[in-house]
């Protein structure tokens, strides 16, 4: 397509997602693309800026999600952002080190509401019709013919050899738990995503608690995360949950993403102590989540790339 075709196809969908954020009562903010903080994750690489003068780094954010809950906590509301975000070293048709993302907090909300939200979304700007839910225990039963909350390592890796027929070197060598959460992640990427959402968008809830990520637990058992991710087509488009508001909740998490990347050779990310000084009494409960505008758009225009629906693809 056309570049000015390309333009008005994003400004349409960004023009859409803003009124229907602003009707339901949300208020766009920005925040920093720049900063002194990065929340840490284990499987995401956020990029450093070294500035003149200065002997620590700032971060160019992989998502608004540290500062929009530092916003929270002062008693922002409901709020909502397009926001540019960057990961290093991805690349591919859905990935790009630098990507547009749709990040949004719900004060007070559930993951029902977060579904009529999210199946308003994508009526509005893909005119589906109606919005599935399942579970993670019910879709890799269906798709990969195991329960990732309830079984073994064992079993998931037996699941993995059964499904994935080229597998990653060393699954064998990993810790239960790591061999548990990275067989839980080949399933999903190579075996189960590509058939979700095939006939109308599917939320994806009930994830294992080692994949919480920053969600709040239920107990259980066996315990589950409080996490969702949309797919439509096969492609991830949202990926959130009902936030975890602890103090200490949110620093085991933090510790724990850290080990991991310490274990597999990445760098350690400080602690945001800022975030994490926000947690506690003054953090409200509800539903924040984050989604890929680049992939909305692509799943709008019916493309296969972020690339074919970008003005200035690839780093421009």
């Amino acid at each position: 397509m056309g570049i000015r075709t390309t333009l008005e196809r994003r400004a349409d969908v960004r023009r859409t997602i803003r009124g229907l954020f602003d009707a339901a009562g949300f208020l766009e903010v920005d925040t920093p693309v720049l900063a002194a903080e990065v929340l840490p994750e284990a499987h995401i690489d956020p990029v450093p800026v070294r500035l003149a003068g200065a002997a620590d780094p700032r971060w160019l954010q992989a998502s608004p999600e540290n500062l929009m809950k530092r916003l929270l906590a002062a008693g922002s509301g409901p709020i909502y952002q397009f926001a540019p975000a960057f990961r290093d070293g991805e690349r591919g048709p859905q990935h790009d080190v630098e990507f547009t993302i749709v990040e949004w907090y719900a004060p007070g909300t559930s993951l029902d509401d977060a579904a009529d939200l999210l199946e308003r979304l994508c009526a509005a700007v893909l005119g589906t019709q109606g919005l599935e839910r399942t579970t993670c225990a019910a879709a890799f039963s269906q798709h990969a013919g195991v329960d990732p909350v309830s079984a073994s390592p064992g079993e998931l890796l037996a699941a993995v050899a059964r499904h994935v027929p080229v597998r990653p070197e060393g699954l064998t060598t990993l810790e239960p738990a790591d061999l548990a959460d990275r067989c839980f992640e080949l399933l999903l990427s190579e075996v189960v995503q590509p058939q979700l959402g095939r006939t109308r968008p599917l939320m994806l809830e009930a994830w294992p608690a080692s994949q919480a990520a920053f969600a709040r637990i239920d107990a259980g058992p066996p315990a589950a995360a409080r996490r969702f991710e949309l797919f439509v087509d096969g492609v991830e488009l949202v990926n959130g949950w009902e936030e975890e508001t602890g103090r200490d909740p949110l620093e085991a998490r933090i510790s724990s993403a850290n080990a991991i990347r310490r274990a597999a050779g990445r760098p350690v990310l400080p602690v945001p102590a800022r975030l994490v000084a926000a947690h506690g009494p003054g953090m409200p409960a509800g539903v924040g989540a984050a989604l890929g505008f680049d992939r909305l758009v692509m799943l709008a225009a019916g493309a296969s790339s972020i690339d074919e629906v970008r003005s200035f693809p690839a780093g421009g």
